[in-house]
């Protein structure tokens, strides 16, 4: 990072994002002590696996975006949940308790800058002194950072709103905001005419999705742990060599068409992964970069939150 740096559209949404509490709505009941808990938001591997069917034993929570799920571990409602890669750093900054088992392939192409084609806006450049909404802590946090450092841009240059996906999409299609920074199903959902893509990830940030879970949960419940390991991996594998009906099976599920689902999919779904120490090294470089602009307090050590314990699950 350099020094400048370092100093019915709606209703669809609605239906996308009904019944999700921000700390944690569940789709089904709590579980006993004995259940592994899972919490998954309505887009990411594990939504797959979810729509093929939860097995026995187990209870899924729905939430809207990745520091939700990371609240949930923190309160100890549930035992695994999967997020993008910033929501764990600021989790951590947060001195959540959890460990990192298992992540994706890059996905940069499933977050982006959505800005009016009328606007006037060309480049990101042209957003210096304009509003951007997006939701703090989320993958889209860091993206905004990596855009800002390569136009030459710092925090101060722009009017940063920070709103979660259910008020960013108003705001945006109201003109409160000049820009949004989004990920996919929302980013697919909010593609129309009259929309533009100004930028995506790609070459700027990983997007990688993470499988958070609580220390505890690993040592009492690792066989179950690794056994969603299995099922996610193959679920992945599946989807990606049936796009058409993985797209069948997801659309009911994320409560989107089945051409949305389909479009956000082909550019969004990535195989799963095993985290190793460079996916660690990787995480403490967006770790260390919100802790210079002091966007968390103080250093924190995420690469030691990785956990390689399942890694022979996922090659």
């Amino acid at each position: 990072m350099t020094p400048r740096v370092l100093l019915s559209v709606a209703g669809v949404l609605a239906l996308l994002l009904g019944g999700v509490a921000c700390g944690g709505g569940t789709s089904q009941a709590a579980g006993s002590g004995h259940e592994l808990r899972v919490g998954y938001q309505r887009f990411g591997a594990l939504t797959l696996v979810k729509a093929r069917g939860a097995t026995p034993g187990e209870t899924w929570s729905l939430f809207e975006s990745g520091p939700a799920v990371t609240e949930a571990l923190k309160a100890g409602s549930i035992d695994v949940g999967y997020t993008g890669e910033a929501p764990p750093i600021f989790a951590a900054a947060g001195r959540t308790d959890f460990r990192i088992i298992s992540t994706s392939a890059e996905v940069p192409q499933g977050e982006a800058v959505l800005v009016k084609q009328d606007s006037g806006i060309t480049s990101f450049a042209d957003l210096k002194g304009r509003s951007i909404a997006l939701n703090k802590g989320s993958n889209v946090n860091w993206l905004l950072v990596r855009l800002l450092d390569k136009h030459g841009m710092t925090m101060d240059d722009v009017h940063v709103k920070y709103l979660k996906p259910a008020e960013g999409r108003p705001a945006f299609d109201s003109g409160q905001v000049d820009a949004w920074i989004i990920w996919d199903p929302y980013f697919a959902l909010a593609e129309r005419p009259g929309v533009k893509v100004l930028a995506d990830a790609t070459g700027l940030a990983g997007n990688r999705e993470y499988l958070l879970a609580s220390p505890e949960a690993l040592e009492t419940k690792s066989p179950q742990i690794k056994q969603l390991l299995q099922r996610l991996r193959e679920a992945t594998d599946w989807g990606i060599a049936h796009p058409e009906e993985r797209a069948r099976l997801l659309a009911p599920e994320l409560k989107i068409p089945e051409d949305v689902a389909k479009r956000a999919l082909a550019r969004s779904a990535r195989p799963v992964a095993p985290v190793t120490p460079a996916i660690g090294a990787e995480l403490q470089r967006i770790a260390d970069g919100f802790t210079a602009l002091k966007l968390i307090p103080g250093k924190v050590d995420i690469a030691g939150r990785v956990d390689e314990r399942f890694s022979e699950v996922l090659r």
